[in-house]
C-alpha cells in the first residue's frame, strides 16, 4: 500500500511537471513579445519639391504656375528655334526624364520620346490621355481652352497625390488659374459673339484650335492641308489653289507658323503681302516674351483681334487717352471701380491678368508721352543740355 502512494505521487509530480513544462513552452512560443519584435518603422511622408519634368515648355510653363514653390519644373524642348516635331533628346534631357517624378506631355505623337524613359514610380499627366487624342489628330492641344482646362486640374491632381500634405496650397492655386482663365475665355467668346464670319487659312495647322474657340472658319484648301499634317510637301495644284485664295482676298487673315518655314510659305505669304491679306505669326513653342501659357494665348487671341479689327474694345480707351489732363482723376476712379467690381467677381486679388490690349491706346500713350518729352526740353535750353551730358556719360 505505502509502495502504491508513492509510485501515485511520483506519477501526479510528474504530470505536474508536463504541465508546466508545457505551459512554459506555450508561453515562449506564442509570446509577441519574444518571438515577433516589432521592427515596423512608420513612413516618413513625402516632401517637396515635386521634380516635374515637361516635354514642353508652354505645358511646363503652366506646371510651374501651378505647383508654386511646392514644385522644381524643368521644360525639355525650352526654345522657339527647336522643330519640336523632329526633336531628338540628348542623354541630359533622359536622365533628367527618368529621374522624374511627375512627366508632363502632350501626346498624340508629338512627343513620344518624352516616355519612353519612364520608370514604375513615374506618374505622366498627358494632354492626349486627358482629352482622348490619338497619333494622327491634331497635337498642339496647348491651344485648346479645353486642353488647358483639363490639364490644370490632372496637373494639380497628380501634384496631391505626390505630396498630399499640400493638398489646400495646389487647390487654391488651381482656383486662381481657373478665374485667370476664365476672364481669358469670357472677353474672347465676347469678341466670337459679334463677329460670327470670319475666316482664315494658316500655312500649317499649328493653331487649329485657338481659331475654332475664337469661331473662325478654316478656308485652307484641303489638299495642301493634308499634305502638310503629314510633314511632306504640298502638290503644285494645292498650292496654287492655295496662292488664288489669298490673292483673291478670300480670307481674313493669313496665319503663319514661324518654325516651319519653307518655300512654299514664302510664296504664300509673299501673296498675303500683295494681296493686302494681314498675316499672323505664330510659333509652336511658348516664346520668351511671355511668362504663362495663357499669357501666350491672351497675347495670341490680341494678335489676332488687330489683324481682324484692330479697333474692337478700344474705342473707350482711345476716347480716353485723348481727353484732358483734369478727366484723369477720374478714370483713375472709374478703373479702381472696375478693379474692385472684377476682385468681387473672380476672388482674387488683383485685375484679370488676361483682358483686350489695344495697340492704340498703346501709340497714343507714347505719342503723348514723346511730346510731353518735347515741351519739357523746350522750356529750359540748360536744363536740356544737362541731360544730354549725363546721357553722353
Amino acid at each position: 500500500m505505502g509502495t502504491q502512494i508513492t509510485r501515485l505521487t511520483r506519477l501526479a509530480a510528474a504530470g505536474l511537471s508536463a504541465v508546466l513544462l508545457f505551459a512554459t513552452a506555450a508561453c515562449a512560443t506564442f509570446s509577441p513579445a519574444e518571438t515577433e519584435p516589432d521592427n515596423k518603422t512608420s513612413v516618413p511622408a513625402p516632401t517637396g519639391p515635386i521634380n516635374v519634368v515637361a516635354s514642353l515648355n508652354q505645358w511646363g510653363s503652366l506646371a510651374a504656375e501651378l505647383g508654386g514653390d511646392d514644385v522644381e519644373v524643368t521644360s525639355i524642348v525650352n526654345s522657339t528655334n527647336v522643330d519640336a516635331h523632329d526633336f531628338e533628346p540628348k542623354t541630359s534631357d533622359v536622365a533628367k526624364l527618368s529621374k522624374a517624378q511627375i512627366i508632363v506631355a502632350n501626346g498624340a505623337g508629338y512627343d513620344s520620346w518624352a516616355t519612353k524613359s519612364m520608370t514604375k514610380t513615374t506618374n505622366i499627366v498627358s494632354a492626349a490621355s486627358v482629352m482622348g487624342a490619338m497619333e494622327g489628330d491634331n497635337p498642339h492641344l496647348w491651344f485648346s481652352k479645353d486642353a488647358r482646362s483639363s490639364m490644370a486640374t490632372a496637373i494639380t491632381d497628380a501634384y496631391i497625390k505626390a505630396l498630399p500634405s499640400k493638398k489646400k496650397a495646389f487647390q487654391k492655386r488651381l482656383k486662381a488659374w481657373q478665374a485667370d482663365e476664365k476672364s481669358l475665355e469670357t472677353w474672347a467668346s465676347e469678341f466670337t459673339r459679334s463677329h460670327s464670319d470670319l475666316t482664315y487659312a494658316a500655312t500649317e495647322p499649328v493653331v487649329y484650335y485657338l481659331m475654332a474657340d475664337l469661331g473662325f472658319k478654316n478656308q485652307t484648301p484641303k489638299g495642301y492641308t493634308q499634305s502638310t499634317a503629314s510633314g511632306g510637301e504640298p502638290a503644285p495644284a494645292d498650292l496654287q489653289s492655295f496662292q488664288k485664295l489669298i490673292e483673291d482676298k478670300g480670307v481674313d487673315v493669313l496665319v503663319n507658323n514661324t518654325q516651319e518655314a519653307s518655300d512654299a510659305t514664302n510664296m504664300i505669304t509673299g501673296a498675303a503681302g500683295r494681296a493686302d491679306v494681314p498675316v499672323v505669326d505664330v510659333s509652336e513653342q511658348m516664346p520668351k516674351d511671355t511668362d504663362t501659357l495663357n499669357a501666350w494665348i491672351n497675347q495670341l487671341i490680341n494678335t489676332i483681334i488687330d489683324a481682324v479689327d484692330p479697333s474692337y474694345g478700344c474705342e473707350d480707351a482711345t476716347d480716353g487717352n485723348a481727353n484732358s489732363d483734369d478727366s484723369s482723376a477720374d478714370g483713375a476712379a472709374t478703373d479702381d471701380a472696375n478693379a474692385q467690381d472684377s476682385k468681387a467677381s473672380t476672388g482674387s486679388s488683383t485685375e484679370p491678368k488676361y483682358i483686350r490690349q489695344c495697340k492704340a491706346a498703346t501709340s497714343s500713350d507714347s505719342s503723348q508721352d514723346s511730346a510731353k518729352a518735347d515741351a519739357s526740353n523746350g522750356d529750359s535750353g540748360d536744363a536740356s543740355g544737362n541731360d544730354q551730358t549725363d546721357s553722353g556719360k
